[in-house]
């Protein structure tokens, strides 16, 4: 009986020692391989990564979306950007309640929203305004630049008369602007093409040569005469070779007649 317990004993000794051991092995055996464990920890890091730049895209596109719409809302349906008044710029001939006038800005919707083009024309249409431009002046004003139309003549119409710039269109101007040019007087045959050539011959006077002339007459576009002050009569032709007219026309003078033909620079007359 008693060896049987001792060898009870020792066998249920020897399980606990060969356990012991297999235990002992296997932490021998992780610790022994620390390739394995980086390429874990590696592993690990990967997959984070990748969720995290799946993340990334997915905030990004959350944060786009709340700008584009925060934008939206800011220029087309909130009060910061609601127009509410217009500036006037290049106004000289024009006043800028006739600008204004013109223009009918709507105010108090979104600035955004203003259709410019139909501005741009009604002011385009004023006939002193050469050209406009308009633009949205941000946050809260339609701005309207305007470059208006310059005075190189009086068309006389007998009980009006009306300012003439250089490509023959007539617009009214204040008597300030019309004071010291020369006149112009349209025949009943002068169309707007003739109109205009009278007008770009008389842009074209030198300063010697306008202080001559009291007022230009019109018939046809080749039948364009200047009336000088002391009441002789020149010939000018079209508005071609002007600049040489004016030359001969300043030598020509000195002699003596009432009408001097320079429709010809190269071969003018006198009579």
């Amino acid at each position: 009986m008693a060896q049987g317990s001792g060898s009870t004993r020792r066998g249920k000794a020897g399980d606990k020692t060969r356990t012991k051991a297999r235990g002992t092995g296997k932490g021998r055996a992780d610790s022994a391989n620390p390739a394995l464990d980086r390429a874990r920890r590696a592993f690990l890091r990967r997959q984070r990564r990748r969720r995290w730049l799946t993340w990334r895209y997915v905030v990004a596109a959350v944060a786009a979306v709340s700008l584009l719409a925060f934008g939206i809302y800011a220029v087309y349906f909130s009060s910061w950007t609601r127009a509410e008044g217009v500036v006037v710029l290049g106004t000289d001939l024009l006043s800028t309640e006739q600008v204004l006038e013109a223009a009918e800005v709507p105010t108090g919707g979104a600035l955004a929203r203003v259709d410019l083009d139909p501005i741009a024309k009604r002011v385009g249409s004023l006939a002193a305004v050469r050209s406009v431009d308009v633009s949205r002046k941000w946050p809260h004003d339609v701005r309207i630049e305007v470059v208006e139309r310059k005075a190189v003549a009086v068309l006389d119409q007998g009980r009006r008369e009306m300012a003439l710039d250089a490509d023959g269109t007539a617009f009214p101007a204040p008597p300030r602007t019309l004071e010291g040019l020369p006149r112009v007087r349209v025949g009943a045959g002068a169309d707007r093409n003739a109109l205009s050539e009278g007008a770009a011959v008389v842009a074209s006077l030198d300063s010697e040569v306008a202080a001559l002339v009291e007022y230009a007459s019109i018939r046809t576009v080749d039948e364009i005469m200047l009336h000088l002050e002391d009441g002789r009569l020149v010939r000018w032709g079209s508005a071609g070779q002007s600049e040489e007219k004016a030359a001969v026309l300043l030598k020509l003078l000195a002699v003596e007649a009432t009408t001097y033909d320079v429709s010809v620079p190269g071969a003018p007359t006198t009579r």
